[in-house]
């Protein structure tokens, strides 16, 4: 292997993707998709990106949006409780992967191969995501304790899938496929999570609910609502779509090859190459600041998305059908704020657009704070029942209802802009021939404390009994990752800062 096909490698594994190639293809994943296709990529290329296109609904539909605020509201029974405990489910995993992942991808790095692991990974999340339809609301089937164990042992399996699967693209892809593979596996990430939560939509909670004729008059399969089936059957249908999703990667995707190290040399190797990738933080000092305000705000922007949903569905009273249309809103906003944060990062620089990307987040998070069932904006009390609905259909049917919506959808444009932004913001911070290494630190910032949001949200909610409570200490992440970002100097607008 090449000098440059090995610090491009490194840069894979420690990240993901290439930031050179991946930062703009972030911000135009649906354009790769409509401009390029698969038509474009090799059958091994195309089946890496397809990985992603059905790895991303476990996110999207059980951790987020449907199976999660079920799990915290109905099988826990109290939307404060489930709160602490999804937040205490996050954190748990949260720390095992912060103390394992860089080990981990540092090991397989010098092991060369990904595949093997990476299918033991898979292989374990599709039953364990499946067995989700046996939580039923009674407890009858799985306890809630085992409900907690099977979410902690799939997110952990998930975030290994995860890294194995990016650091795949070297071998998967050509240099000039690979910006086109990112883009592509991106927009299918998002594509298909928004068709299955339509699908669940029209398939499962709309049938009963509405007299509209492309919808069917019941449930398809004979499921039941009264027992949430609608809500727990989101566990076989992700672990279906995964399963059969992930068969052209393994067969038609080429993997690294074997550096024929032993276990034991591999890791020994890979811990000191980890060691010294941080002893080289002193060399950049702005580099460094920069990388110790991300680890704290993207943490808050972490915790925002995974404790969202449960957060609506308590505070706002929404169940399956508001959620799914919710998701599926924001999943339209993450489109539009990666194509935002692409537009800022140009327009005004990648710097300056963290900083209002995060200031962003911090005004939409305070005004979910604000709104309730039966108040707006803190002091403006709402009565329902004094208030005609604002349209007949089954859902958004109140102001405070139909003003969170739309808060929330501000707050996926910034999160998802931020995240572009970000790693956009590092290429332009250090020196190009030292972009692998600090990439290997980005990746380690953004895994440390990615149990800290989760936690403060769990601790809060404990202490104060109250969803808002819990929701409040992300504010703080976020307000003292903006204030370490206003030292970082560098990532203008380019043309108007001095060469390094």
């Amino acid at each position: 292997m090449s000098d440059k096909a090995a610090a491009a490698d490194s840069t894979v594994l420690n990240d993901g993707l290439d930031p050179a190639l991946r930062a703009p293809a972030d911000a135009a994943g649906l354009a790769t998709l409509k401009d390029r296709g698969l038509r474009g990529l090799s059958r091994g290329a195309a089946s890496w990106s397809i990985y992603e296109g059905v790895r991303d609904p476990f996110i999207i539909m059980v951790t987020i949006y449907i199976f999660g605020p079920y799990f915290a509201t109905v099988v826990v029974g109290d939307a404060v409780k489930g709160q602490e405990m999804v937040a205490f489910i996050t954190t748990l995993f949260g720390l095992i992967v912060a103390a394992t992942a860089p080990f981990l991808g540092a090991w397989i790095q010098n092991l060369g191969r990904r595949k093997p692991m990476l299918l033991i990974a898979t292989a374990l999340m599709v039953p364990l995501i499946a067995a989700l339809w046996w939580a039923k609301p009674d407890h009858s089937g799985l306890s809630v304790m085992t409900i907690a164990v099977i979410l902690v042992l799939a997110n952990l399996m998930f975030a290994y899938a995860e890294m194995l699967h990016n650091a795949m693209i070297v071998s998967a892809t050509n240099l000039t496929e690979r910006p086109h593979a990112s883009g592509l596996a991106l927009a299918l990430g998002n594509f298909v999570s928004t068709f299955m939560l339509i699908f669940v939509l029209w398939a499962f909670v709309l049938p009963g609910k509405v007299d509209w004729g492309f919808v069917p008059r019941h449930p398809l399969f004979g499921l039941n609502p009264l027992t949430h089936e609608p809500d727990r059957i989101v566990g076989p249908i992700v672990a279906g779509v995964l399963a059969i999703g992930a068969i052209p990667l393994f067969l038609f995707s080429k993997d690294a090859p074997s550096t024929g190290l032993s276990i034991f040399a591999a890791f020994k190797k890979g811990f000191g190459s980890l060691m010294a990738t941080v002893k080289s933080l002193g060399t950049e000092r702005n580099a460094a600041l920069y990388l110790g305000s991300r680890m704290l705000y993207t943490d808050g922007m972490t915790a925002l998305l995974a404790v969202g949903g449960v957060y609506a569905a308590g505070v706002m009273h929404w169940h399956v059908l508001e959620l799914l249309v919710y998701g599926i809103g924001l999943s339209i906003a993450s489109v539009c704020g990666g194509l935002l944060g692409g537009f800022m990062d140009a327009k005004l620089g990648p710097r300056q657009a963290v900083r209002i990307e995060i200031l962003g987040a911090i005004i939409c998070l305070v005004g979910q704070l604000s709104m309730g069932r039966d108040h707006m904006f803190f002091v403006i009390p709402f009565d329902a029942a004094a208030n005609a609905p604002l349209w007949n259909g089954p859902m958004f049917r109140t102001l405070p209802e139909l003003i969170y919506l739309f808060i929330g959808l501000g707050t996926g444009v910034f999160v998802t802009g931020q995240y572009a932004s970000s790693r956009t913001l590092l290429t332009r911070l250090v020196p190009e021939d030292k972009t692998a290494s600090f990439f290997g630190l980005y990746a380690l910032s953004g895994t440390v404390t990615t149990w800290l949001g989760s936690f403060l949200v769990g601790t809060f909610t404990h202490i104060f009994k109250t969803q808002q409570a819990g929701f409040a200490p992300i504010a703080l992440l976020l307000a003292i990752g903006l204030a370490g970002m206003m030292f970082v100097k560098g990532g203008g607008v380019l043309g108007d800062e001095p060469a390094r």
